[in-house]
């Protein structure tokens, strides 16, 4: 009964393009998109992996009561919230959105959103790191709600293709959406923890995934052993860590995926097709992803905009 609950509540998030337009600031605030882009830019400078922090936190965001800048909103009291919980604990950059909003503030104050200055950021995020441009349609409010108890619905590293499908589907989006997405993970780095159960006591017969490369797994046992402790160890995502390009599907049908939800994505007849297409077409990728992108990002769920990305409106 719970899970029905559950699916009922996400399901109701579900507005796919409610009201949103590439021109929604175009009067009111003709400028914030240049002024989010110098944020990102400066910020990108001084530290290159926060394109990859800025992608993820808006995937992050809209997974959870849709894109409304919840997962930037800080703990307050008794209320956790859901930059604290588990699979958010390793987001970063939150500082790039603040630079953003207070520099949007100064040109219209009370104007645009939080939600819409992550997914702007998002979006820059990818062209500053080598990937498509896209129109993102506007006009996305904030919530006033986040929990770090909802932060589990997020779908988790260990998923398997069922898993990664009902939690997409759950929130409009398709198993083409499904593998374009998971091509985020051209960019970035994971820790041990995300990938430990593939290298160490895999299963009953096996130590190591047999799915995995036998070389790749030898080497993610040297960085990453049974008793890590080593805080930060942890392995790129693809051989072009700080690139947004189609290595990630190049590697991933090589067996050298870092996840068991990458895997996942040959574990499945049209999920390992469109795995292929991507390694063998970088423009098919992008083209897949901007689509995608502009899908998830359309999930909506809030109600206000806020003065501050951390804080509620008193």
């Amino acid at each position: 009964m719970a899970s029905l609950v559950a699916s009922l509540f996400i399901f109701s998030l579900v507005r796919l393009g409610d009201a949103l337009s590439v021109d929604y600031y175009a009067e009111t605030c003709p400028q914030a998109e240049a002024a989010v882009m110098e944020a990102v830019k400066r910020a990108t400078a001084n530290d290159n992996t926060v394109p990859a922090a800025l992608l993820r936190m808006h995937f992050h965001d809209c997974f959870v009561r849709g894109c409304d800048a919840s997962v930037l909103l800080n703990s307050k009291g008794n209320n956790i919230a859901e930059k604290d919980g588990p699979p958010n604990i390793s987001l970063h950059a939150f500082y790039v959105i603040d630079n953003a909003k207070k520099a949007v503030e100064k040109l219209c104050p009370g104007v645009v959103s939080c939600a819409d200055i992550l997914a702007l950021a998002a979006r820059d995020a990818v062209a500053l790191s080598g990937g498509p441009k896209w129109e993102v349609p506007k006009g996305r409010k904030d919530g006033r709600v986040s929990k770090a108890s909802e932060s589990t619905q997020l779908p988790a590293p260990t998923f398997d293709f069922s898993q990664l499908k009902q939690s997409f589907s759950q929130r409009g989006l398709s198993t083409k959406d499904l593998v374009a997405l998971t091509g985020g993970h051209t960019l970035g780095f994971a820790h041990c923890s995300s990938f430990q159960n593939r290298i160490h006591n895999f299963d009953a017969t096996h130590d190591v995934d047999p799915s995995m490369n036998p070389g790749f797994a030898a080497r993610l046992r040297k960085v990453c052993p049974a008793h890590n402790k080593v805080k930060n160890a942890g392995s790129a995502m693809d051989s072009t860590t700080t690139v947004f390009d189609n290595a990630y599907y190049k590697l991933l049908i090589q067996g050298k995926g870092l996840f068991s939800s990458d895997e996942a994505l040959l574990t499945h007849p049209k999920t390992k097709r469109l795995a292929s297409k991507f390694a063998a077409s970088q423009e098919e990728f992008f083209e897949a992803f901007v689509k995608s992108i502009i899908r998830m990002g359309s999930i909506q769920g809030g109600q206000e905009v806020r003065k501050d990305c951390r804080v509620v409106n008193q």
